[in-house]
């Protein structure tokens, strides 16, 4: 069951009209997330730059966990059992993948910021018709029902940590 938006558009004006503007910037970008509104446009270079910032660093986490987990499981099945691929690739790349989704999880899964992308799409750009920008490029956030990867991210993590566990396992009994 998908949460409707509750607003299509926002946009957070870069208009500065007090000393306080920055941290009402942020507070109107907090407030746009928590309501769930489908397209946030940031003006303010700074906020639209940090927020950027954050929702790679949290794909790279992902990726890299994904990545490294899918690698790590399915590189032993693929080579031959003469290669010794188990101590030195796959259990540093599974224990990677349980890092990676361990530090997405603390630090991102409940960030509202990480069910939104960044959008370049001029398509998606185009349908908005959004007026009177004061800033030409700002920062265009989509927000995306993001369910299924992170059952991914999760079911890979969990099945490397079994992996790491029997690694580990298996190296004391021998």
């Amino acid at each position: 069951m998908t949460e409707e938006p509750v607003e299509e558009t926002k946009v957070i004006r870069e208009v500065y009209s007090n000393v306080n503007s920055p941290e009402n910037f942020e507070l109107e970008l907090e407030s746009a997330l928590e309501a769930k509104v489908k397209y946030i446009v940031i003006e303010p270079t700074k906020l639209g730059e940090e927020t950027s910032r954050w929702i790679r660093v949290g794909n790279c986490l992902h990726k890299t966990g994904v990545l490294s987990g899918l690698s790590a499981l399915l590189l032993p099945q693929l080579l031959p059992d003469s290669v010794p691929v188990d101590f030195y690739f796959s259990l540093p790349a599974a224990t990677l993948s349980v890092s990676c989704a361990t530090l997405y999880g603390i630090s991102w899964q409940f960030d509202p910021c990480c069910k939104y992308q960044v959008t370049t799409n001029n398509q998606e750009l185009s349908r908005l018709n959004v007026r009177n920008l004061t800033n030409p490029s700002p920062v265009v956030l989509v927000r995306r029902d993001d369910r299924y990867r992170k059952f991914l991210q999760n079911g890979i993590a969990l099945l490397c940590t079994v992996f790491v566990a029997k690694s580990f396992e298996k190296l004391l009994h021998s």
